[in-house]
């Protein structure tokens, strides 16, 4: 076989720094664009943010970028006070529960020696008030020398157990309970208070899987008493040390708003102004890279382009963001009218036809990015789900489903709640074809427990 040389044409599509750089851009969530953009205006001389007609009108000078001030790099005069007259903190560190447990072992006396098997004690609480470890590695956590006894770090978790909140310390879920129903001091409530330590103590187990009738027998209670007694287990707090330090709640910034037009009853999509970025291009410094020459000029001209290939990308960004919420509030507009029960089908290759766009495409542009209706306000991927075959040959959307399901569930007989087939029975009333196992899914899906489980006493 002879080697040789030969030219041939063809084409190939190679990822260049622009394309490159829009897919980043398209796929970043509202905070991460943010963020790029800050970096983008720190690096790069020819970028700056634009301001809002009021405020260049009167040379306020502030930069704006997505409804947050982006600070001035200027330098205070010597000797200008760096405070700005407020003595509140800006951000002050929330109180944990083993410091609001440390602050009451603090006023409570005690032996050095006790002090010590306290503050292991507390060292060991998790953040629901909960001990995490049992006696025995407590004492093994101890120095030999120390010589300490079981007794004694019973005897000090016996007065932690007496802290605020109340039921902290616990080992188990019993003894929590236990702990809370001891400081219940209502006379009106000494009969169900008693029931329910003896619920608590020898029958949990009962109690958790709702085996009513059994209970009754067991603890010789006719059903309106055991109904007092289990409102009142109920009552109590399970995890009593969450709420010294609650869960920090997250906030979304939508990026698209959704709205009716008053004037035509029609859906109206919009750009949040909020969120979208307002970046521009320097006019001084772009002149001076078309007048000057030599290396100065070299450095403007290459930021001039990168500034220019940037802007391209967050408008191509904002172009396609736009397309996409445009299309799914059309095709879901009786979700937004009537709601989740109303939800249509769609899936990615839906949207990517319309839009004329790959679905890959389609799935950056919705991934954490969020669209604000009257409704709520829903991630774009919400909007994505499967369908279900109907009798009548139509299909029925898996979030409508969804919706039915927790509909029946919500007007169900507390005491008789429906199984999964009997919920499959009532849908396949409504001309919707569907599996008990399908139904255990969605199901399980919205955090629903089992028939079992939702069993209740019935009201007096």
């Amino acid at each position: 076989m002879k080697l040789s040389l030969q030219a041939r044409l063809g084409q190939q599509l190679n990822m260049t720094t622009q394309l490159h750089q829009t897919i980043k851009l398209l796929q970043l969530s509202n905070f991460d664009l943010r963020q790029e953009v800050g970096q983008m205006l720190e690096s790069n001389p020819l970028l700056e943010a634009e301001e809002s007609g009021d405020e260049a009108a009167n040379g306020a000078g502030d930069r704006t970028l997505t409804g947050e001030s982006w600070p001035e790099h200027s330098f205070a005069r010597q000797g200008a006070p760096s405070w700005s007259g407020d003595f509140e903190p800006s951000s002050s560190q929330q109180e944990s529960l083993q410091d609001h447990l440390l602050w009451q072992l603090n006023l409570t006396p005690m032996s050095d020696r006790d002090h010590a098997i306290a503050l292991a004690i507390v060292d060991a609480i998790d953040p629901n008030g909960m001990l995490s470890v049992d006696i025995d590695s407590l004492v093994a956590g101890f120095a030999a020398d120390a010589n300490m006894a079981t007794d004694e770090v019973l005897a000090v978790l016996h007065r932690i157990q007496r802290f605020d909140p109340v039921g902290v310390g616990a080992r188990d879920l019993g003894e929590c309970l236990l702990l809370q129903l001891d400081q219940c001091t209502d006379p009106a409530l000494e009969q169900q208070a008693g029931a329910a330590r003896q619920i608590v103590r020898d029958h949990l187990g009962l109690l958790a899987s709702h085996d009513y009738p059994r209970l009754m027998r067991k603890v010789r209670l006719n059903e309106e008493q055991l109904g007092a007694a289990v409102k009142l287990i109920e009552s109590l707090n399970p995890r009593p040390g969450a709420h010294i330090c609650p869960a920090t709640a997250a906030y979304v910034i939508p990026d698209v708003i959704v709205s009716r037009d008053p004037a035509c009853g029609a859906w109206r999509v919009d750009l949040n102004p909020e969120s979208a970025p307002r970046v521009r291009i320097h006019s001084d410094y772009a002149a001076l890279a078309s007048s000057s020459c030599g290396e100065e000029a070299k450095y403007l001209r290459s930021n001039l382009q990168e500034a220019r290939w940037f802007l391209k990308s967050l408008q191509n960004r904002n172009e396609t963001l736009m397309k996409v919420a445009a299309e799914i509030v059309e095709r879901q507009q009786d979700f937004l009218e009537h709601g989740e029960e109303a939800m249509k089908p769609l899936v990615l290759h839906d949207i990517a036809e319309a839009v004329e766009m790959h679905e890959s495409t389609i799935s950056r542009v919705t991934t954490q990015k969020y669209l604000h209706t009257p409704r709520g306000v829903f991630e774009l991927k919400y909007f994505f789900s499967s369908h279900v075959t109907t009798e009548g040959g139509e299909e029925c959307s898996s979030t409508a489903i969804r919706a039915i399901i927790r509909k029946l569930v919500a007007k169900e007989h507390a005491s008789k709640p429906c199984s999964d087939s009997e919920i499959a029975a009532l849908l396949g009333q409504r001309g919707i074809r569907i599996a008990r196992r399908t139904v255990a899914k969605y199901r399980e899906s919205l955090s629903i427990p089992p028939s079992r489980e939702r069993k209740r006493l019935a009201p007096p």
